[in-house]
């Protein structure tokens, strides 16, 4: 397998699959085809995580529904009732993406550091697969962010990979606790500046620099968080590509 030798992650705010005119029907978005792009394969292979759901059965379901028709090899990695792959570290570091989905990204954190999965995944990405999520599968590669793992009022987590040395914000626009939570913690120094996401928008990093921002439909923005250096916090709106169907 020839990797571009740069890493790659696409952290996604939200809106990586949508239910379709048919009842119950999934499908990708066009972030995902972006995210399989990245890895420069005519036929990559997809890795999916639902660790954050639990592992829920009726969820990667959908997700290996989601891609019916792609040209892509879809497979899974599950902790539970135990792994479902002899050796998690060599299944990651085999794909070309891996994708996130959204959950407790707190409970998703414990449970990597318990296998290891933390660590293989660290070395998946410096080797070049394309890291790829929403929501929970979005702040885990950051310092941290704001989560309802915790129960509906949102906290402050501080606890993520730090792959990339920012805070992250999800659901942007969707959410109303969602902004001034991060705005205060950037300004009180609990969470270092960063970057966040609307709905239907992704932050593409190579390696740990911010390149751009894509989305999926024209009025949804990412954003740029700083420090005013004054106990305050700027916030800067970033005008995403948009990518077509």
């Amino acid at each position: 397998m020839t990797r571009s030798g740069q890493s790659h992650i696409l952290a996604i705010g939200g809106g990586s699959f949508r239910q379709t005119e048919r009842f119950g029907f999934f499908e990708a978005s066009p972030l995902l085809r972006y995210a399989l792009d990245l890895t420069g394969q005519d036929r990559p292979k997809l890795g999916l995580l639902a660790t954050a759901t639990g592992d829920d059965s009726d969820w990667l379901l959908k997700m290996y529904g989601a891609f019916a028709g792609w040209d892509v090899e879809v497979s899974h990695l599950t902790v539970f009732p135990m792994p479902n792959v002899a050796d998690p570290r060599a299944w990651l570091l085999e794909q070309d993406v891996i994708y996130v989905s959204g959950g407790s990204v707190a409970n998703l954190m414990a449970l990597w550091r318990l296998h290891g999965l933390d660590e293989a995944l660290e070395e998946a990405w410096r080797s070049g697969v394309v890291l790829s999520g929403q929501s929970a599968g979005a702040l885990c590669w950051h310092v941290g962010g704001n989560t309802d793992s915790f129960g509906p009022e949102l906290r402050v987590w501080a606890d993520g990979m730090a792959l990339l040395p920012y805070s992250c914000g999800v659901h942007y626009d969707s959410e109303p606790q969602r902004r001034p939570l991060l705005q205060q913690s950037v300004s009180s120094g609990e969470l270092p500046g960063g970057y966040a996401a609307d709905e239907g928008v992704a932050l593409h990093y190579v390696g740990t620099e911010f390149i751009q921002a894509v989305a999926v439909k024209s009025g949804s923005y990412a954003y740029r968080l700083e420090h005013d250096g004054t106990g305050g916090v700027k916030e800067f709106r970033i005008e995403p590509r948009l990518l077509t169907s």
